[in-house]
C-alpha cells in the first residue's frame, strides 16, 4: 500500500523526475552522478516519472521510489520503499527526463510551476518550456552555420542548391536521432515524409569539421566549467556518445570561449542552472541543451574532475539549501 509521506521540514529531500531507472547507464549517466553527490550530502532521494504526477487539493504529488544509489556497481540503485510524495516537501527537484519535448513534457512543467517558490526546480520549468533547444539558438544565429527553420519543401530545395550538402534535424529531437544528411541528390519524397513526421524542421549547411568531433561545453550557474570533444565513429556524422562517438578532453579556443560566455549569461538570466552548449568547427551547431544536459560523467572519467560538486555547490549557495 502506498502512503503519503509527511516529513519534517528539516529533512533534505531531493526529487528526481526522470526516465525509467532501468534505461539509465551508470557508466555514462549524468543523473546518477548528480544523485550520488546529493546522497553524499545527505539528501533523501525520491525518483519518479512524469506519468506519476498528480495535482489534487492544491498539492502536486508524485508516486515515488525512495532510492539509494550505489557507485561503481552494475546494480546501481536500491529501492528502499514506495511512497506518494508531496513535492512541496522537497528542497530540490531535478528535471532529468529526456526529450522528446512533447505535451507530456510540457504538462509536467506546468504542474511543477504550481509548487511553492521555496522548492527549487532545476532547470526552471517555465524556462525549460520557453527555451526550445534548437529554436532558442536563433538568439545567436550570427555564430551558427547558415540555418533555416521551415517545413516548406521549396525553401529547403533552394537551401540545398545553395550549399549542396545539408543536415536536417527535428526541432524537438534529441540524442542524434532522426538526423538526415542530404548530399548529391535531393530526394523530395524522403524529405516530405520527414516533414510529415516532424512538421517544422531545422536545416543547416553541413560542416565537414564534424569528422574531427564536436565540442560540448558544460555550463553551471552561468559559468563555463569544462568541455569535451565527441568524435563520430568512422562513416558517421553523429557525435552523440549513444551513437558510438568517442570523447576526449579539449580546451576551448578564444572564439568558442567568448561565444560560450555570451550564451551562458543569457541562460542564467533565464534561470537555467545546468546546460550544454555544442560547437562544430567553432560554430554553434544550434543545440543548447537545457532539458536534460549530459556528459558530466564522461568529463569526470576523462579529467578526474567531478562537476556534480560544482553543481551542488552552486545550488546550495545560490538557494541557501541546507
Amino acid at each position: 500500500m502506498i502512503r503519503i509521506l509527511t516529513t519534517c521540514m528539516r529533512t533534505k529531500i531531493l526529487a528526481i523526475q526522470g526516465d525509467s531507472l532501468n534505461n539509465l547507464n551508470p557508466k555514462t549517466d549524468t543523473t546518477i552522478l548528480l544523485a550520488l553527490e546529493a546522497q553524499r550530502r545527505n539528501y533523501q532521494i525520491y525518483y519518479y516519472r512524469t506519468k506519476n504526477l498528480t495535482y489534487i487539493k492544491n498539492k502536486v504529488t508524485a508516486k515515488c521510489d525512495e532510492i539509494s544509489f550505489i557507485e561503481n556497481s552494475k546494480k546501481f540503485y536500491k529501492i528502499k520503499r514506495k511512497t506518494n510524495l508531496d513535492l512541496s516537501k522537497a528542497k530540490v527537484i531535478l528535471m532529468r527526463q529526456n526529450p522528446p519535448f512533447n505535451m507530456d513534457y510540457i504538462t509536467a512543467t506546468y504542474l511543477l510551476e504550481k509548487l511553492p517558490k521555496k522548492v527549487k526546480v532545476i532547470n526552471n520549468p517555465k524556462s525549460v518550456r520557453d527555451i526550445s533547444e534548437k529554436l532558442y539558438s536563433t538568439n545567436f544565429i550570427k555564430f551558427m552555420p547558415p540555418t533555416i527553420f521551415t517545413q516548406d519543401i521549396e525553401a529547403i530545395f533552394r537551401f540545398f542548391k545553395r550549399f549542396n550538402k545539408i543536415v536536417i534535424k527535428p526541432i524537438h529531437g534529441y540524442g542524434g536521432n532522426d538526423i538526415l544528411l542530404i548530399k548529391n541528390h535531393f530526394n523530395k519524397k524522403i524529405i516530405q515524409n520527414f516533414i510529415k513526421k516532424n512538421e517544422h524542421i531545422m536545416i543547416q549547411k553541413f560542416l565537414p569539421e564534424i569528422k574531427n568531433g564536436d565540442r560540448r561545453v558544460f555550463v553551471i550557474g552561468g559559468k563555463i566549467k569544462g568541455a569535451i570533444s565527441r568524435i563520430p565513429k568512422k562513416g558517421s556524422i553523429l557525435s552523440n556518445m549513444s551513437k558510438g562517438a568517442k570523447a576526449k578532453i579539449v580546451k576551448l579556443n578564444k572564439k568558442e570561449t567568448n561565444i560560450s560566455n555570451l550564451v551562458s549569461k543569457k541562460l542564467i538570466k533565464n534561470k537555467i542552472v545546468l546546460a550544454g552548449v555544442d560547437f562544430i568547427g567553432s560554430k554553434l551547431n544550434g543545440d543548447l541543451n537545457v532539458t536534460s544536459p549530459t556528459g558530466l560523467k564522461t568529463y569526470k572519467d576523462l579529467s578526474g574532475i567531478d562537476l556534480s560538486k560544482d553543481f551542488w555547490n552552486y545550488v546550495e549557495n545560490k538557494y541557501a539549501v541546507s
